[in-house]
């Protein structure tokens, strides 16, 4: 069995650098000083690049050199730490070890659930109990002091001893975090009672009443239990998004196996096996079909509604469903190396990051508990000094109550559960953030740069116009729809549109050209009868010349049809001369057409603009983001293109080594630029950008030079991205403003700052509601992001 495997650990290596990385769910953290003691402890490993704990996720992941370091020291040094690595035997599949991971928390939680039930029963007698003086009916021996001693003893050793091992292992490391806080502010509760149960007469002799509060340590205990429990059960509704997207996973495939069709888990196909698919199956893995035809949902990867046909020769994507026909496929692509893994690594990368804004609250929450232990005792001798009567009893419960309010939770979940709640409605909606630091950094964004051909257009050339000469109108149709000829040969004037672009793209079947190939893809597309041409010959920068069925055809520029006995008299009187021009100021590129020696039609080609392209920067100008469009096309081209895209700005003419330039000279002018490409030529601008995004298909997810990807092509994605990026950076300031405003309140407040004042001081166990409650708002407002919906309606959403 691999290192891996025994850890129960997820590693990615990265050969080139001779590193490797590591992920490593943690059991025992209970705020963000223990995160923070974790991450110090990795980083001073030899060996270790960068160790990053986050808090939300429970998971450490570490850039180490495996020949420097082990996986077993890396989960040694957090044993010694005072926590534990998960040993859910997590192999390098990511859906298989996720379960494994869900299985090992769900234990985890059903172990605080049973202490919690215990402790809240005898809790609740222990309260009871305590109110006999003001209840008599209480049974009297449930008031009995040594009573609520047994009653509370195993709710503060038993239900509590999570407290004391956290405080234990933090305090053997030089360190403080909420363990310490609970354990010392419960236990001098409890021991306080302990010695007022056993000897009273210590503190009669000197005046004092021999009160206990026992009902103060286990209500507290319970009470933070209780949070906890409800924080973890929250904390698992963030990553719903990635439990959907495991999901996705198909379970079993039917693979062929010397010769017989066999079902087999999906951990057992190898790259080159041959898989079958029927109607109404997930497809297993990825691959390239080899026989059948069908079409397949994608909405999982892409977002669009609409099936998309397969044959022989084209890619299928693991977890997308086969809608119709049966298939084969040869598997390409297995395990970790599928899209589906692909995706669902690159969103837990993403939560497991720290968004800069995190920076702050982890630089408070390393120096919170040692200065909230400070404030503690200042309270205690204070009161203890200058409190009124019963003086050590206030002061004692002072103490306890400024121990138990201080809440670092709150202050270490504020950020990373919006960040692992917007990473995830991200992917739901198409749109993969490869780090929080990229979503929180896209709501900034005042300057969008868009790549023309690709991202604004659909990047291959089509016919969008074609215009038939004037002269040549009425021409007798035979009955198959084709123009009749004269009987010598020749086209007679009139022939119709369909017809002309008939013989056009005949002749343009045997050219390799892409305006070529765009006149033949229009009459396919027309359903008509296409015939192989004759004599066949492509002239470099001119066009092309053929024979079809007996007509002489030219396709091409002006010039081809002027070296070609076409002259320029005979293009203005059939008009094609200024309607071609008239096209190519619109950004369209016209090829001119005779048959038989006369001018026949012009046909446009363009590379048009995508669905939802208009609609996108329509919504982003809305929003107060400048939108630019740079491409490498001349100038009337690209403006044609940003007039019917709604652009002002148009950089054209820029090589694509320039880009970048162009980025940085928007940078000068201190905006924030995000750019928008398809991550193969843009990658040097992608880079230089304040956020690269990339325009893929689902398949392109792993372009590096991008810090988001949206998966669909559709530009609507980057209005979701940003849509998104800033909710998520106003919910991150909101549960920061609570969770400040809430210690900031709560700890004056529990020292009895404004006891003088107001007469107000503020009772352990409710201290210890609030405590509780302040983490469980922070994520509950977290997860109110669960809600988000894009406000630029998407392919899927509108069918």
């Amino acid at each position: 069995m691999s290192e891996e495997r025994k850890t129960g650990s997820r590693v990615h290596a990265t050969e080139a650098a001779g590193e490797a990385r590591i992920d490593l769910p943690i059991s025992g953290m209970s705020c963000a000083s223990c995160a923070a003691r974790i991450e110090k402890t990795l980083s001073d490993l030899p060996g270790v690049v960068r160790a990053q704990v986050n808090f939300a996720t429970q998971r450490a992941t570490v850039e180490y050199r495996p020949h420097e370091v082990s996986i077993a020291d890396i989960s040694q040094a957090i044993r010694n730490a005072g926590y534990e690595p998960l040993d859910i035997d997590i192999s390098t599949e990511p859906v298989a070890g996720a379960d494994a991971e869900r299985l090992a928390r769900e234990r985890e939680l059903e172990d605080i659930r049973g202490k919690l039930l215990v402790s809240g029963i005898l809790a609740a007698l222990i309260m009871i109990g305590s109110m006999r003086e003001w209840a008599p009916w209480i049974p009297k021996l449930l008031g009995d002091r040594f009573v609520l001693l047994v009653l509370a003893t195993p709710v503060q050793f038993w239900s509590g001893m999570r407290f004391y091992r956290g405080a234990a292992a933090a305090l053997s490391h030089g360190s403080a975090d909420m363990n310490v806080l609970v354990a010392v502010g419960t236990s001098a509760a409890y021991f306080y009672s302990a010695v007022v149960t056993f000897v009273p007469g210590i503190f009669t002799r000197h005046g004092l009443a021999p009160s206990v509060y026992f009902d103060t340590s286990a209500v507290i205990i319970t009470l933070i239990l209780l949070g906890r429990y409800l924080e973890a059960v929250a904390r698992s509704h963030t990553s719903e998004a990635m439990k959907k997207l495991m999901g996705l996973a198909a379970k079993t495939a039917r693979v062929l196996r010397n010769g017989q069709e066999m079902d087999i888990p999906i951990e057992e196909v190898r790259v080159g096996d041959i898989v079958v698919v029927r109607p109404g199956e997930k497809i297993p893995v990825d691959g390239v079909v080899i026989e059948g035809h069908s079409s397949v949902d994608e909405s999982m990867l892409t977002g669009e509604s609409l099936p998309v046909e397969k044959s022989a020769g084209d890619e299928v994507v693991g977890a997308t469903i086969n809608k119709t026909g049966t298939f084969r496929f040869r598997a390409t692509k297995v395990g970790k190396d599928t899209v589906l893994a692909q995706i669902i690594r690159l969103v837990e990368e993403a939560q497991g990051s720290k968004a800069p804004i995190q920076r702050l609250a982890d630089r408070v929450a390393a120096v919170f508990v040692p200065a909230v232990m400070v404030v503690a005792v200042i309270t205690f001798f204070a009161w203890l000094l200058f409190g009124p009567e019963p003086t050590f009893t206030l002061a004692l419960l002072n103490f306890v109550s400024v121990l138990i309010i201080a809440c670092p939770c709150a202050l270490g979940l504020a950020t990373p559960t919006a960040i692992m709640v917007g990473t995830g409605k991200g992917a739901e909606n198409g749109v993969l953030f490869k780090g929080g630091e990229h979503l929180e950094r896209v709501h900034r964004a005042k300057t969008i740069v868009f790549d023309k051909t690709g991202t604004l257009t659909r990047g291959q050339p089509e016919v969008t116009d074609i215009v038939v000469a004037g002269a040549l109108t009425g021409t007798p149709m035979d009955n198959e729809g084709n123009a009749k000829g004269n009987g010598n040969g020749r086209l007679e004037p009139g022939a119709k549109e369909k017809e002309i672009l008939r013989l056009a793209a005949s002749a343009e079947r045997a050219s390799e050209h892409p305006l070529g190939q765009a006149v033949v893809a229009k009459a396919q597309a027309q359903g008509l009868r296409l015939v192989d041409p004759q004599d066949f010959q492509a002239v470099p920068g001119r066009g092309i010349r053929a024979r079809v069925e007996g007509h002489d055809v030219l396709i091409g520029n002006a010039k081809l049809l002027l070296e070609n006995q076409v002259d320029a008299e005979q293009l203005n009187i059939s008009g094609l001369g200024p309607v071609a021009d008239a096209l190519s100021s619109q950004g369209k590129t016209p090829t001119l057409v005779a048959v038989d020696g006369k001018p026949a039609a012009v046909i446009a080609i363009a590379d048009t603009l995508k669905a939802g392209s208009r609609e996108a920067v329509t919504a982003l100008r809305r929003m107060g983001v400048e939108v630019v469009m740079i491409t490498g096309d001349n100038r009337n081209t690209a403006e044609a293109i940003a007039r019917e895209a709604g652009i002002d700005r148009v950089l054209a003419e820029v090589l694509p080594q320039d880009k970048a330039e162009e980025v940085k000279k928007l940078q000068r002018d201190g905006r924030v630029v995000v750019m928008v490409g398809d991550g193969i030529n843009d990658a040097p601008a992608l880079a230089q950008a304040d956020v690269g995004i990339a325009i893929g298909t689902g398949t392109d997810i792993a372009m590096e030079a991008a810090d988001v990807t949206i998966m669909s092509g559709d530009l609507r994605g980057v209005v979701t991205a940003i849509q998104l990026s800033r909710r998520t950076m106003a919910t991150i300031k909101q549960n920061l403003f609570w969770a400040f405003i809430y210690n900031t309140l709560g700890i004056p407040i529990a020292a009895g700052v404004f006891y003088p004042f107001t007469g107000l001081l503020l009772n352990p166990m409710i201290a210890a509601a609030a405590m509780a409650l302040s983490s469980v708002s922070v994520v509950t407002n977290s997860l109110r992001l669960r809600g988000f919906r894009p406000a630029v309606t998407h392919a899927r959403q509108r069918a």
